[in-house]
């Protein structure tokens, strides 16, 4: 008897975080199809080129393309332990007619690693997507808050003021940066194309024998029918499994930015500066039933963490291979791969839905600023009483003095009243009608307005105007 769905284990990047289409790429019905697609190209590109393949063989198959039965497929599995061949059989036994001609020359990469290129082409090309859907949706946040100053850290202290704006601008060029990674290498990726069981395409050298031209030429036609402009010109039985470590450092640089700016909101959110989207009925503690926990932001840092580690997995891989080619890859590849695009997808829709409703507390982050402006004010002030006759030496004492007794305040949870210290003591009587607008929080934020118009207008703007017709469904969490 066939257990219940609820009494076997379901994956919980497909069940709760992934979105239906990265679940479909990686699917059972899309891989198989794919091979089917690859084994009509093959066909058809040897008939071009004179095999005796006939017409009605290559309707046949594509007539059965669709009629993908993998139960069949997995009991003949069962019986000669090749997924490979059980798929060309159970096709077979759709399209009899061409059974003889199906997978011709081939060897079982030739559909295994052709139709990975394939769809991990596809899946990245839905990550770029996303990732351009949260670059707009950042950078309307940036130009939004480019102007409002708030308390800058460093080594998670009080540091120089910043904006929010600016800050925001630091986790979108992150993303930014991950774009050009992706777009780079979408452009980059190859075919395996038509090479044989070691790569050496000896197979298809004795089909048309020996017809080196019409060798390559196969190679050629079946690449560009698969939608790709060009194959590897050298593989062993594989290709490069190089390339799988490339393609996954691109999720793992996504996973860093995302992982980066999600702890950033869960720090700020702790100073209820920022916060994320909370709705009206969900529930922040089981115990604690005033509490509004990140959890956005929290399974952010959690799926990124999974991913970033998962990516090293092909680059170990990639260091194992024997020769021409080790099975030790196959297993590792079959949840590896899928596993981290639905996982780099599940993080961005996460990254989309807060942005999407990010929240910005002016009146928080005003305090919080001007709990620790005053210290950092004391520079300017120091100098302006200097301009105006003062002692440096003697200045700089008096406010090492008043600035150790606000702080003392501070730590007894009084006001520090700093500022109103200075501005009452005799040594600062000539600038004291000044010192307000000295410790203006505009005073402190330096370009930061202008680097975020600069940045959006040179670097941000054009990208978007690029992929201006792109869009996404996306930025609905399941759960």
């Amino acid at each position: 008897m066939t257990p219940s769905s609820h009494h076997s284990y379901r994956h919980p990047l497909a069940e709760r975080y992934a979105s239906d289409e990265m679940i479909e790429i990686f699917s059972p019905i899309t891989k198989i199809r794919t091979w089917r697609d690859l084994w009509i190209a093959l066909a058809e590109s040897e008939k071009e080129l004179g095999l005796d393949i006939t017409d009605e063989q290559i309707a046949a198959m594509r007539n059965a393309r669709d009629d993908i039965d993998l139960e069949r497929a997995a009991e003949i599995e069962h019986e000669i332990r090749h997924d490979v061949m059980a798929h060309i059989r159970a096709f077979g036994e759709k399209c009899p007619s061409a059974a003889g001609i199906i997978h011709l020359g081939a060897t079982s990469c030739f559909v295994g690693d052709n139709a990975d290129i394939i769809l991990m082409k596809r899946a990245l090309t839905h990550i770029r997507n996303m990732l351009i859907a949260v670059i707009r949706e950042l950078s309307g946040f940036c130009r939004k808050h480019a102007a409002l100053p708030a308390l800058g850290f460093t080594h998670y202290q009080p540091a120089q003021v910043v904006t929010v704006g600016k800050r925001a601008c630091l986790w979108l060029q992150d993303y930014v940066l991950d774009l050009d990674d992706a777009l780079r290498t979408i452009a980059s990726l190859r075919m395996r194309g038509v090479k044989g069981t070691t790569g050496t395409q000896a197979s298809f050298m004795r089909l048309f024998n020996g017809n080196s031209k019409k060798v390559k030429k196969l190679d050629k036609l079946v690449t560009e029918k698969m939608g790709f402009e060009k194959s590897f010109q050298v593989t062993g039985q594989t290709y490069s499994r190089k390339i799988d470590a490339t393609i996954l450092s691109v999720l793992s640089g996504i996973a860093q930015s995302a992982s980066k700016m999600a702890n950033d909101i869960r720090l700020l959110s702790n100073l209820r500066e920022v916060s994320e989207p909370f709705e009206d009925k969900q529930v922040g503690s089981s115990a604690m039933a005033y509490k509004r926990n990140p959890m956005r932001c929290e399974r952010i840092s959690s799926i990124a963490r999974y991913l970033i580690l998962n990516c090293v997995n092909p680059s170990v891989t990639a260091s194992q291979q024997w020769m021409e080619r080790t099975l030790d890859d196959s297993a590792n590849r079959r949840m590896v791969i899928p596993e981290s695009f639905m996982a780099a997808d599940a993080v961005l829709t996460i990254v989309l839905n807060v942005l999407s409703g990010l929240n910005v507390h002016e009146e928080m982050i005003r305090r919080n600023l001007e709990r620790e402006l005053p210290f950092m004010a004391t520079e300017n002030i120091l100098m302006e009483a200097v301009k105006e006759g003062g002692d440096r030496q003697e200045l700089h004492e008096r406010i090492r003095q008043l600035s150790v007794e606000a702080l003392q305040r501070i730590r007894k949870g009084d006001e520090g009243g700093l500022i109103e210290q200075i501005q009452s003591d005799p040594l600062f009587s000539r600038v004291a009608d000044r010192i307000d607008k000295l410790v203006d929080p505009v005073q402190f934020t330096g370009r930061c307005d202008e680097q975020v118009t600069e940045f959006l207008a040179s670097e941000v703007e054009p990208l978007l105007k690029q992929f201006k017709d792109i869009s996404v469904d996306s930025g609905t969490v399941k759960v």
